[in-house]
């Protein structure tokens, strides 16, 4: 089964209900980590994208990895296609 959308790590996190600090904590990061992952997740590693995917109860292949404001230029073109 093909997946045709992605989360934020933003959206993930606000969905399944955790404040960047809550989520800092459940995987023993600063808060400030995860504000920095939001606004570009380019270079987490493996090992802490399936972190966040099991604390935010999400597949992985459903997050965004990158930019932020990379995947907002896409959805934007995306709509006026």
């Amino acid at each position: 089964m093909q997946i045709d959308f992605k989360l934020t790590l933003e959206a993930a996190r606000k969905n399944a209900g955790y404040t960047q600090e809550e989520a800092a904590k459940a995987i023993g990061v600063h808060y400030q980590t995860i504000a920095s992952w939001e606004k570009d997740s380019s270079d987490l590693s493996v090992r802490e994208s399936n972190k966040l995917a099991r604390l935010y109860h999400v597949p992985a292949n459903i997050l965004f990895f990158g930019n932020k404001n990379e995947f907002i230029r896409n959805l934007r073109n995306k709509e006026f296609v």
